[in-house]
């Protein structure tokens, strides 16, 4: 079953309007955990010319939805905790890599880092989710 719901939530990031914009692109999904990728376009940018904070949280945020929904319970954020470490620029690759630290029926809590082009750490995060008594809302 949770195979076939981690294939699903897959698919479904592709409709996502938000995520279309954002250029963010679910790259695996699996049991607790995320891969998402995005490209840092000039759009992205800050009055510094880096990376803006909230382009690296969209795409945090969009692999802690897809690690934290993949056991087909409907789950919604309630704490994001982020630390940014290192600047991104224009051009970079970002990988946001979400992993699932405990699970209980009620809350679960998620480390996502993210790193650009060859594995250079730019933020870290941690994540906490309120486990609804529903499951996914599409088939």
């Amino acid at each position: 079953m949770e195979k076939e719901v981690t294939k699903l939530l897959g698919e479904k990031s592709t409709e996502e309007p938000f995520a279309r914009f954002m250029g963010l692109k679910v790259l695996e999904v699996g049991e607790g955990s995320a891969l998402v990728e995005m490209t840092l376009t000039k759009d992205m940018e800050n009055i510094f010319g880096m990376a803006h904070g909230g382009a690296i949280f969209s795409l945090m945020d969009e692999a802690f939805e897809m690690a934290s929904n993949s056991h087909g319970t409907m789950a919604v954020a309630l704490n994001i905790n982020v630390t940014y470490i290192a600047a991104a620029r224009t051009g970079d690759i970002l990988r946001a890599e979400a992993r699932e630290n405990s699970r209980t029926r009620r809350t679960a809590h998620y480390t996502i880092n993210v790193y650009k082009n060859e594995g250079d750490l730019v933020a870290t995060c941690g994540a906490l989710v309120y486990r609804m008594d529903q499951t996914l809302p599409f088939p």
